[in-house]
């Protein structure tokens, strides 16, 4: 039977140059390049594709992407001072706080935004 199990995800941008600036400047990844598309590498020897979408790139409408941390508040505030702004939601059933972070019931989450618009999250390390 062939072996599938071996698998990595991938999204789209419209932009790869900011995509590259972001994911390894703001966030502090370590990211490659190759044929035009990027690979994030993760812990674990963990890859995620970025690929290039150009004016047809919709944003996604749902995380990504989620990194998880031991302190949410903490991270949040130490991405913001790098330009990361995070998502302020109100009146809706993931309203956040003035921290940014959703502690509504579940892991403590905050989301933010790449440059291409898709939802990313910063949660709580179960």
């Amino acid at each position: 039977m062939t072996d599938l199990s071996e698998a990595f995800s991938g999204f789209s941008t419209d932009d790869i140059p900011a995509a590259q600036a972001f994911y390894s400047q703001k966030l502090g990844l370590d990211v490659s390049e190759e044929n035009g598309m990027l690979f994030l590498h993760l812990a674990g020897g963990k890859n995620v594709l970025i690929y290039p979408k150009g004016p047809a790139h919709t944003p996604a409408t749902y995380t990504v992407l989620n990194f998880p941390v031991e302190d949410v508040a903490a991270t949040v505030s130490e991405l913001r001072g790098r330009g990361v702004e995070f998502e302020k939601y109100a009146g809706t059933p993931v309203e956040t706080d003035d921290d940014f972070v959703f502690r509504g019931g579940g892991p403590l989450i905050a989301w933010f935004r790449d440059p291409a618009g898709n939802i990313l999250s910063i949660i709580a390390r179960a």
